[in-house]
């Protein structure tokens, strides 16, 4: 089959479009022809950190139809139509053909493109968990999404309406019409207002790679406020859980997301989908062979919302 395989050497951007071996299910796991994948900032950043998947393939959201099963597969059969989150096991979605674990699929709901379901796994339950899990969102709330566009702030805006929230959003000015779109009441350019200084205080701040001082967050926050801090670089991140402790001493608590993929909240989102209740934003689409020029475009931030690869016509 073939495969975007990670290759030091490899030219362009250390990923090397090849030939090779088809994987064959365990007996507990799904081999799935993979449609669709999108690429995420987890894959360039772990490839950027060195963190390279055993398979050295990487991609971890996929959609795609059941090739064959294992013998103690219950769940699924050939031809079924499947959305995956592979990302706690070894990814492995940069290429035609992958094998997941029984737990890690869901089925794909008929209403939705696999482009669209591709789109879901991670950027959906990661701001599934930063607003609902962490940030213990309430209907009414006054809610800031510092960084509204990319994978996780479209999910963001959409799931923070779902919820019934009052949202603000933070986003550059090709991305301010967008943000309004997906549900945000308000929307700051930061390329014309600092946020920070508008006086405006919020009982759940969300921060998707936010650059701000954790202190100026604090100070935004209404009593029992909370602010969730969601990816960026890894100097962001060990800032955010070290320092974040301190300052959540009193009613305002400072929180650091880690994600897990999650088969029932998988099964959530690809019903808020099914039912349009969401919406994935798909921003650009590349062949597989392309894949380098994909994690390249992602990586330079622009991206408005999901970059998909296509591996099956």
């Amino acid at each position: 089959m073939k495969a975007v395989v990670y290759n030091k050497k490899g030219i362009p951007d250390k990923l090397e479009y090849c030939d090779v071996e088809k994987p064959k299910p365990a007996d507990n796991e799904v081999l799935v022809q993979i449609v669709a994948v999108s690429v995420n900032a987890m894959d360039y950043r772990s490839m950027k950190m060195g963190m390279i998947p055993k398979k050295k393939i990487f991609g971890a959201d996929i959609a795609g139809r059941v090739e064959s099963v294992g013998s103690n597969i219950q769940e699924f059969k050939p031809g079924d139509e499947v959305i995956g989150d592979l990302s706690d096991h070894g990814s492995g979605g940069f290429a035609e053909y992958a094998v997941a674990p029984e737990k890690a699929l869901i089925r794909k709901p008929a209403n939705i493109s696999f482009e669209e379901a591709a789109a879901l796994p991670v950027a959906a339950t990661t701001a599934l968990r930063a607003l609902r899990d962490k940030g213990s969102i309430q209907e009414g709330q006054k809610v800031l999404i510092v960084g509204s566009s990319g994978g996780v702030g479209t999910f963001a805006l959409q799931l923070a309406k779902y919820y019934g929230a009052k949202i603000s959003a933070v986003c550059s000015p090709g991305n301010v019409e967008q943000s309004l779109s997906f549900g945000a009441e308000k929307v700051i350019d930061y390329t014309k207002e600092d946020f920070s200084k508008s006086g405006d205080t919020y009982d759940l701040i969300l921060a998707i790679n936010g650059n701000s001082q954790l202190i100026t967050y604090k100070r935004m926050l209404n009593p029992g406020g909370i602010y969730v801090m969601v990816g960026g670089e890894l100097s962001q991140i060990i800032r955010s859980i070290v320092f974040g402790r301190f300052l959540s001493f009193g009613s305002r608590k400072m929180y650091t997301l880690t994600v897990k993929s999650s088969q029932k909240d998988l099964e959530f989102l690809a019903k808020l989908a099914g039912d349009g209740k969401i919406k994935p934003l798909i921003e650009s689409t590349y062949l597989l062979e392309k894949s380098a020029e994909a994690m390249r475009y992602l990586n330079e931030g622009h991206a408005k919302g999901k970059v998909i690869i296509k591996c099956k016509k």
